[in-house]
């Protein structure tokens, strides 16, 4: 690994202001000072990094949850809309963190961003059926029970697409809570766009075994305790 990035993933601020430090000679490995930004370090721990003197400690994976607001679309940049990025805490900004799938610009809730790369995939991806669960209100035809075997059996979109089972809990006439495991584009909206109902409010409340903690407000987050990533690991095998 580059030194520079190795700075950068231990919170040490951004590629260009590691660069920085380095030049200035502040920066040495095995006590040998190292002005070179390009130069080759460890990431296992067997060299001794520091600045000014102090350890640098690569922080190798960093797991937040983020209770997203409204209003912020799921990308790190954009040239025309805010982004969650501004949400993640100044200390992770340079730890190469990004979103596990995406919720649309006016949805909410429960998002997780990771630097693992491996599990990001593994939890977006189908194939490992990681189930996500999404109160939904809506506007159009009353939910009715006899409706949740459409959706257990797997509902046709307009555009010809069929979905896989998803599992639909009624609260109310205009409120439910609907799992899927895919992750398809506005698929929650589509479908219930399918079913005659226009969503009004879209809220994320569980991927997988995390569940969104209720004392987050909008726009604040949270390192994932060691239970918690166990649990995320264990669902796609994949060890923490």
């Amino acid at each position: 690994m580059r030194l520079d990035r190795y700075l950068a993933n231990s919170g040490h601020g951004s590629r260009t202001e590691a660069k920085e430090i380095i030049r200035q000679g502040l920066v040495a490995v095995d006590d040998i000072v190292i002005r070179d930004s390009g130069f080759a370090v460890r990431d296992d721990g067997s060299q001794r990094i520091s600045i000014r003197g102090q350890s640098a400690v690569l922080q190798r994976q960093v797991h937040l949850m983020l209770h997203k607001p409204a209003g912020l679309i799921t990308a790190l940049e954009d040239p025309r809309h805010r982004t969650i990025a501004e949400l993640i805490p100044v200390q992770w900004r340079s730890a190469g963190l990004f979103p596990v799938g995406r919720l649309d610009r006016d949805a909410t809730g429960l998002l997780l961003l990771t630097n693992d790369g491996i599990l990001c995939h593994r939890l977006a991806s189908p194939r490992w059926e990681v189930w996500k669960t999404y109160a939904v209100t809506v506007e159009g035809r009353p939910f009715a029970d006899e409706e949740k075997s459409a959706f257990a059996t797997g509902l046709q979109l307009a555009d010809g697409l069929l979905c896989r089972p998803a599992a639909l809990d009624i609260l109310g006439p205009t409120e439910a809570l609907l799992t899927i495991h895919e992750g398809k584009y506005h698929q929650v909206k589509r479908m219930m766009l399918a079913t005659g109902r226009r969503v009004t409010k879209l809220h994320r409340l569980t991927v997988g075994p995390l569940r969104l903690d209720e004392k987050l407000a909008p726009g604040e987050s949270r390192e994932l305790t060691d239970d918690e990533i166990r649990s995320l690991y264990e669902i796609v095998e994949l060890t923490s």
